[in-house]
């Protein structure tokens, strides 16, 4: 018998590593260096702001997902309190802004590779896809088991430049960029360097590195105890972006003033070579791969996840609903790895371009999703006080938080609007929900006009 619902096989360390996993990415390790080019010290403050933000974004999705025991992922509270069309267009530009990001990172899988092997960057990036498949298929516990495992290596390298770089600002240090002080942060230009348009230009990058922490959200079905595994991943986000993020950043801008870092490289690597370690380099090319292989996995993950729940919501094809015996969804799998592929082949066409601008569409569509998210809180509050009253992990400060960070997410795309390097893929997203529009519509005539039918002749 064909299986039909999805296995709660997570447990609670999973979802914890997991929401760990989704705070720390291939934005921080590979982007920070761009992006402190643009802010210099100031960096902090943009992550600090972009965490805040996030984190009430997630107190509304966790409030929302406990408040119905049927909800899977937030494509279904988009429908209950938006209705179908944006169930439709923010499932379907979920699962397009993940495909995007695994794109980018299947590509930066091979290049990581070549640092130690002179072969074509397409076959360790097929090799991975098709390591994680296998893995994936099996049973959602390996998920689980391969992202606990790829952020327990994120959070000892971070812990590691932490307590070198705490040591180091402690003896002060003297290396071949000049004294480890804290002085550097201000000592440089300033702390706000580049003014106020450095600062701001530094948003979008960040942005993408707060990518996936939803991904306690998309979990929520094959969590074995949401009421009690979510709302305590949520609440550890703001130490973990204070730690990991402002933290980490802190202690790399002590060590290194901000001008001796360049965004062609990762400031982890230049930090790790400062401090003499010889290695430095090979230690952060495979701290950066299984970053890269992470992303990539939750990529995989939470599409196959998003393909499931829109064939059970009817809009998209019956085939993606099928479990194997393990109770994971198979068919959303293969489609999902098939179009992730695509990514080796990008890199050919449009080698140097590539990364950037698929990281800029993602970073715009999960600013989509994360602003549905917020919405529908807002009337989830406005028309469900029953539910809003039984709550046992209200978000805080609502709905005045959330009309905030809707201002603030509106900001940043007038921001893009103004940056050479975002302007083109801001213009082109919209070509996306457009065309999701016509789909919808299209679909929606299809299923009027055989219902009309069924109603005319019951037996046809």
């Amino acid at each position: 018998m064909a299986q039909t619902e999805l296995k709660r096989e997570l447990a609670n360390r999973h979802v914890q590593l997991i929401a760990i996993g989704g705070t720390i990415g291939t934005g921080l390790f590979l982007g920070s260096g761009k992006a402190i080019q643009q802010a210099g010290p100031s960096i902090m403050i943009t992550y600090l702001i972009v965490g805040i933000a996030v984190f009430f974004v997630m107190r509304a999705l966790g409030e929302l997902l406990l408040s119905k025991a049927g909800y899977q992922s937030f494509t279904d509270i988009a429908e209950d309190y938006l209705g179908p069309r944006a169930a439709f267009i923010t499932g379907w530009t979920y699962w397009f802004c993940w495909i995007m990001t695994a794109m980018a990172d299947v590509i930066a899988v091979g290049i990581y590779v070549n640092y130690w092997f002179d072969i074509p960057q397409w076959v360790p990036a097929i090799v991975c896809l098709i390591i994680l498949l296998g893995l994936n298929l099996l049973t959602v516990k390996n998920f689980g088991e391969l992202e606990f495992w790829f952020a327990l290596i994120k959070v000892i390298t971070i812990l590691a430049l932490i307590g070198i770089g705490i040591v180091l600002l402690i003896m002060g240090l003297k290396t071949d960029a000049g004294s480890v002080t804290i002085r550097n942060l201000w000592e440089h230009g300033g702390f706000f360097p580049n003014g106020a348009s450095g600062f701001l230009f530094s948003f979008q990058m960040v942005v993408f590195a707060y990518v996936g922490v939803e991904l306690v959200g998309v979990s929520a079905a094959e969590t074995s105890n949401p009421e009690k595994n979510i709302p305590s991943a949520i609440n550890k986000i703001p130490l973990r972006i204070l730690f990991f993020y402002v933290g980490a950043l802190f202690v790399l801008l002590c060590i290194n003033p901000w001008t001796e870092l360049s965004p062609a490289e990762s400031p982890f690597v230049k930090t790790f070579s400062l401090i003499g370690i010889p290695i430095a380099a090979g230690i952060i090319n495979f701290v950066v791969l299984t970053s890269a292989a992470s992303a990539c996995n939750s990529g995989m993950f939470s599409t196959s996840r998003i393909l499931y729940s829109l064939s059970k919501k009817n809009q998209a094809s019956p085939h993606f609903a099928k479990l194997n015996k393990n109770h994971v969804p198979g068919n959303s799998l293969f489609i999902s790895t098939l179009v992730i592929s695509v990514g080796t082949l990008l890199s050919k066409v449009i080698p140097g371009q590539a990364f950037g601008i698929v990281t800029t569409i993602s970073a715009i569509c999960f600013i989509w999703v994360w602003g549905v998210v917020l919405v529908c809180h807002i009337k989830y509050k406005k028309t469900r006080p029953d539910l809003q009253a039984k709550s046992k992990f209200k978000a805080p400060f609502t709905p005045a938080i959330n009309y905030a960070v809707l201002t603030l997410f509106a900001v940043i795309l007038i921001i893009m609007l103004f940056a050479e390097e975002t302007r083109p893929a801001l213009l082109f997203t919209p070509l996306w929900f457009i065309l999701l529009f016509i789909l919808y519509s299209i679909r929606s005539n299809k299923s009027n006009n055989n219902h009309d039918i069924n109603t005319i002749n019951p037996k046809g």
